[in-house]
């Protein structure tokens, strides 16, 4: 299952890959994100850094965890998550963020596939719906900390 979306904001495209790349913090804004745990942080060549994510999420009955090893890439203000290990067949996150006159253009692109078809089915019943919540709440936090 895969989904883009493309917003148009009024801040500056290193504020909103600030925002995304530090996902620690993803349990303060994003409801469903109970924890995330980073680890095995390092350099990949020029303003690239590489990093594993354990995140714990729930949502109504269902509790899940999985890891993702992010890259982050400051000069492409780009942010890639691919899975590791989890309840997934296929999970990759692309965040893309270009300056645009007033502020910026975030590209978001997920493509996942859940091992379970019951989870897979109960997501794809609600998932445009799900990345846009997702996205409100990045909105939301880049509201509070940039006005």
């Amino acid at each position: 299952m895969r989904h883009t979306l493309t917003r148009r904001l009024p801040y500056q495209p290193e504020q909103l890959f600030e925002l995304v790349g530090a996902v620690e913090l993803y349990p303060e804004f994003v409801p469903w994100v109970s924890d995330m745990r980073v680890f095995n942080r390092r350099a990949a060549g020029e303003g690239v850094t590489l990093l594993d994510a354990k995140a714990q999420v729930g949502f109504s009955i269902i509790h899940e965890s999985f890891s993702t090893r992010v890259r982050l890439d400051t000069p492409g203000l780009a942010v890639d998550a691919d899975l590791l290990s989890g309840p997934f067949r296929r999970l990759e996150t692309r965040w893309r963020f270009s300056q645009r006159e007033g502020g910026s253009e975030l590209s978001f692109v997920i493509d996942f596939e859940f091992r379970s078809r019951l989870l897979h089915t109960l997501l794809a019943a609600n998932f445009e719906r799900a990345v846009a919540r997702l996205i409100g709440c990045f909105e939301r936090r880049a509201q509070a900390l940039y006005g």
